[in-house]
C-alpha cells in the first residue's frame, strides 16, 4: 500500500512537474517534441529522401496508403488547403505509405497527379512494410493491420510538424499542454471535438498553417 501512494505521489509530482516546464514557456513559443526520427524513403520520382535532406525545410509527416476508403482523402485534402496556403519553397509535405505492397514507386507517382499536386516538395514515399511500421512507432504516431475494414490497415489521422533543424514542434492546447500533434481529419463542430468524414471544419489544420508560417520566419 505505502509502495502504491509514493508512486502516486510520484506520478503527481512528475505531471506538476512538466505542467510548470509547459506553462513556463512564452505562449506563443512552440514545444520541442523530440528529434524527428532517422528516416530514408523513396519518393514517387524514385528518388532517396532523408531527414537529412530535410534539413532548412519546415514540414509535415503523415502516414496514409493510397487505397484508404476512409480518412486519407480527407487528410490530403486538408494537407493541400495547407501547402495552397504556405506557398513557400522551404515548406514540404512527406507522406509515408504504410501499404508498400500495393503503393509503388509508379503507384504512388499515378495517385499524385490524380490528386493534381504539381508542387515538387510534396513526396509521396514508400520503403518496405517492417521498416515502415517500426517508423511509425519512433514517430509515435498509430499504425495498424487490420482486416475487419476494407483497406485492411488503420492509423491515426494525426500529423507531425518538423522544424528547419529537425525538431517535431507542437503549440499548446488552451490548459497549457502540448497537442504534439496535429489532427487533419474533419470535424462536426468548429471544436473539433467529433470528428466526421461529412465534416465542414477542420481547427487544427488552422493551427498547423499558422504554425508553419512562425517556424519559417524562424
Amino acid at each position: 500500500m505505502k509502495k502504491q501512494i509514493a508512486l502516486a505521489f510520484s506520478i503527481v509530482l512528475i505531471a506538476l512537474t512538466l505542467i510548470w516546464m509547459y506553462k513556463s514557456q512564452t505562449k506563443d513559443e512552440l514545444f520541442e517534441v523530440m528529434p524527428v526520427p532517422e528516416f530514408e524513403l523513396i519518393n514517387q520520382e524514385g528518388e532517396i529522401i532523408t531527414n537529412e535532406d530535410m534539413l532548412g525545410q519546415v514540414y509535415v509527416v503523415e502516414f496514409f496508403f493510397r487505397n484508404c476508403p476512409t480518412i486519407c482523402p480527407i487528410m490530403n485534402a486538408n494537407l493541400q488547403k495547407v501547402m495552397y496556403e504556405i506557398n513557400d519553397d522551404n515548406f514540404s509535405v512527406i507522406g509515408i505509405s504504410i501499404d508498400p505492397k500495393r503503393d509503388s514507386v509508379e503507384a504512388l507517382k499515378a495517385y499524385k497527379n490524380q490528386l493534381k499536386i504539381e508542387n515538387p516538395n510534396w513526396h509521396f514515399t514508400t520503403k518496405d512494410r517492417d521498416y515502415i511500421f517500426n517508423l511509425s512507432e519512433k514517430f509515435k504516431i498509430y499504425v495498424e493491420e487490420d482486416y475487419s475494414n476494407s483497406g485492411g490497415l488503420e492509423h491515426s489521422g494525426k500529423v507531425a510538424l518538423v522544424d528547419k533543424n529537425g525538431i517535431i514542434r507542437s503549440r499548446f492546447n488552451e490548459i497549457g499542454m502540448p497537442i504534439l500533434y496535429y489532427s487533419a481529419l474533419n470535424y462536426e463542430t468548429p471544436d473539433g471535438k467529433i470528428a466526421d468524414l461529412k465534416g465542414e471544419f477542420s481547427p487544427e489544420i488552422d493551427w498547423l498553417i499558422e504554425d508553419i508560417k512562425i517556424l519559417l520566419k524562424d
